[in-house]
């Protein structure tokens, strides 16, 4: 918002001392006397000011009071709150928005209609000398601000609902300076007992007591599932009926138990007290090993497809999705969810506690009693299924797997049962990928075709599924050194490698072989 000068206002002292003042023709010593008396008067008392955020409004045209009612120039006082307005002469009517809020007033009306509700004015807007006025009051609280009258001023002092918040935000910060630093052994202490173990039928990961009967956790810990349970650090165990709120994309949900928890609940705020260079504390469940500690630095804060991420330097690992990520004045600042395995460099990153805070405030009391598992991805059985459904499935289900050195894609899907009974499920890895990073993440294809092979085996019980996942890729000269059957010609002077990655065959048992 621009400053401007306020420009003088004529004082009704003045006015008052004037016709006080003796008649010409008295003396001139007794009009020299009046004169000064007068400017004694008008010094004494200030001039009107209509004051905004701080800074003196520059006026059209000066403001008055009338019968307690002070009224501005209308575009003046709309534009310095931020809002536009609309002046409609055939009607004489005044339209200001600012957001979601719509005023609109008559010349010359007490009724005014705020948001389509109608309300009762103090005083009418005006016209004078081809200038609207509007009560400056009834404009500035229509618009969210807060108006205060300073009699040592002689001023209207206006504050808007941004100048608030930024002031709130400001002494926020101030008093984040006071905030008493605690050690890991305090921040355990104080929240050790809020942070759980969730065991589902399909994973296991973790998650932070937030309400009466409210856990956050990571959404990926409760895609499909269709039963759960938490454990507290007392062996207790809380049935979960469900999902409250999630976002997939944030990779957050708010899960819901069959009784109050009664553990002490963690505040969800906005995480705004997180600095690079800060030390962290994150409790978890890595691999089971329930309410684990590790402590470490905020090493950066990113943002990737409008998720803001605290990158840190504290380790987590398999299990520790849905844990918490203290700061070092005991604030809850993330949800741990991913990390990078096979680095010296303890790469691994919490979603921000902002995203739960959004989540937490969205959910609808609706929600929370309906609370229910999300949706299967997967359908319970695949059996009599047409083959075409199978690898439809697969191609929707299967197309990618997001490993610690990017996203791997298998593509091609194909779906087909041989000479001897074998369901034959066949697909590309996405060449370039396999080339930099498959001996990198041999691990992680091999448990990514663990969990595919247990998904086929519970749609699909009685069948022998086979599923190859092949590298291919066409070079302009013969590579050597592969297998007999590896590379062929395929004419022009092009040759193509092809090979499996990935042997995985299952029927009650399962033999995968991953080539790195």
């Amino acid at each position: 918002m621009k400053t401007k000068l306020i420009k003088s206002l004529l004082c009704p002292l003045l006015v008052t001392g004037l016709l006080l003042a003796p008649l010409p023709g008295l003396g001139g010593t007794s009009v020299s006397a009046a004169s000064i008396s007068a400017k004694a008067v008008t010094a004494n008392k200030q001039q009107l000011q209509v004051i905004v955020d701080g800074k003196k409004l520059s006026l059209a045209a000066p403001a008055y009071a009338e019968k307690g009612v002070t009224c501005v120039p209308m575009r003046d006082i709309f534009t310095a709150l931020g809002a536009s307005v609309t002046w409609e002469s055939k009607t004489e009517t005044i339209i200001g928005r600012k957001g979601s809020i719509s005023v609109s007033l008559k010349v010359g009306k007490k009724d005014a209609v705020v948001n389509g509700k109608t309300v009762k004015l103090d005083a009418p807007a005006v016209v004078r000398k081809g200038v609207t006025f509007v009560p400056v009051r009834f404009i500035s609280e229509s618009l969210r601000a807060t108006v205060k009258w300073d009699s040592a001023a002689n001023a209207v002092r206006i504050t808007s609902p941004e100048a608030a918040e930024l002031a709130e935000y400001e002494k926020w910060q101030e008093a984040q300076k006071n905030l008493p630093k605690l050690t890991s052994t305090e921040i355990v202490n104080k929240y050790d007992e809020s942070v759980v173990l969730i065991m589902t039928n399909n994973a296991q990961g973790s998650g932070v007591v937030i309400g009466e009967n409210l856990i956050l956790t990571n959404h990926h810990v409760m895609a499909d599932a269709a039963s759960a349970t938490a454990l507290s650090i007392f062996g207790d165990e809380m049935k979960i009926t469900g999902v409250v709120n999630y976002d997939a994309d944030i990779d957050l949900a708010i899960i819901k138990t069959e009784e109050p928890i009664d553990l002490p609940a963690v505040k969800v705020g906005y995480g705004l007290n997180s600095r690079k260079g800060d030390k962290v504390v994150a409790i978890g469940s890595p691999l089971g090993l329930q309410n684990t500690v590790s402590d470490g630095l905020i090493s950066n804060i990113t943002y990737e497809g409008g998720v803001r991420y605290i990158q840190t330097s504290a380790p987590i690992d398999h299990g520790s999705s849905g844990g918490a990520l203290f700061n070092e004045y005991g604030e809850l600042i993330g949800i741990t969810s991913l990390g990078y395995s096979n680095t010296n460099a303890d790469l691994n990153f919490a979603v921000s506690i902002m995203h739960a805070a959004i989540l937490k405030g969205a959910a609808t009391e609706a929600q929370i009693k309906d609370a229910k598992f999300l949706p299967a991805s997967l359908p319970e059985t695949l059996v009599g299924a047409p083959l075409t459904d199978i690898q439809k499935l697969m191609a929707d289900q299967y197309s990618s797997l997001q490993t610690t050195e990017g996203t791997a894609s298998f593509a091609k899907w194909e779906v087909n049962r041989d000479s001897s009974g074998w369901l034959v499920l066949t697909a590309d890895i996405d060449p370039l990928y396999y080339m930099y990073y498959g001996p990198a993440t041999a691990e992680e294809l091999r448990i990514w075709s663990i969990n595919l092979g247990y998904e086929l085996h519970r749609m699909l019980p009685d069948e022998k599924i086979q599923v190859l996942i092949s590298f291919e890729r066409d070079y302009g000269f013969e590579p050597r050194g592969l297998e007999p059957g590896e590379v062929s010609s395929i004419g022009g002077g092009k040759w193509r490698v092809r090979y499996p990655v990935i042997d995985m065959q299952l029927k009650d048992q399962l033999h995968i072989k991953v080539r790195d």
